[in-house]
């Protein structure tokens, strides 16, 4: 089956198609269908995100089977500036990976409290165009710097040490970080649905 993974953010790309290793799909991105416009993200919950990008992405997709997921930070220290907003907050939206790690570590240097939780809620328009959702959530803390590289896209993960683990979320193996990860949890479900659909 063919499955579009809506999405022009390269780690994320990685990130579930490790997950999804081993299923009988041929992956897609938007790049690979030639799709150039990008979803509004004018939702108040990250599910009401993930599920405009599904719409999106689906039917710029002819139709294809497509997944999409919407993801972010809350930060204990700094509570409502992130969440929906993490990619845009900060050093703003246009900003590189470099700028926009640089200005959070720099702005948390200042808090004790470094707990933090990721979110992912991730949608899924099946071939017969029916919605289903998965989420997922890890706990964890800010560390006081970037402890290892980090994904292109998701420069959070060089500096979020998930709850149970020495390492932050980039320095994980595979199997650490899928089973971990919020975004790993939230597509391991996604994986159990196909899994029993196919």
């Amino acid at each position: 089956m063919q499955l579009l993974i809506g999405t022009n953010n390269k780690g994320k790309v990685i990130e579930i198609s490790e997950v999804l290793t081993g299923l009988e799909l041929d992956l897609k991105t938007p790049s690979d269908l030639k799709i150039e416009a990008e979803p509004e993200e004018t939702g108040s919950t990250f599910q009401e995100n993930a599920i405009q990008k599904v719409r999106h992405f689906h039917g710029l997709g002819r139709g294809m089977p497509t997944i999409s997921e919407d993801s972010g930070i809350m930060v204990d220290a700094i509570q409502n500036e992130l969440g929906l907003h993490t990619r845009r907050w900060g050093a703003g939206p246009t900003a590189s990976d470099e700028e926009w790690i640089e200005y959070f570590l720099k702005r948390m240097k200042s808090e004790s409290n470094k707990k933090a939780a990721f979110m992912c809620h991730l949608a899924y328009l099946d071939p017969n165009g029916d919605l289903h959702l998965f989420e997922g959530e890890c706990k964890g803390v800010i560390t006081e710097e970037l402890e290892a590289e980090y994904l292109p896209g998701l420069p959070i993960s060089g500096c979020f040490r998930p709850e149970g683990f020495d390492n932050v979320f980039s320095a994980l193996n595979l199997e650490q970080k899928n089973s971990t990860s919020h975004r790993g949890r939230a597509t391991q479900k996604l994986r159990t649905h196909l899994e029993s659909s196919m």
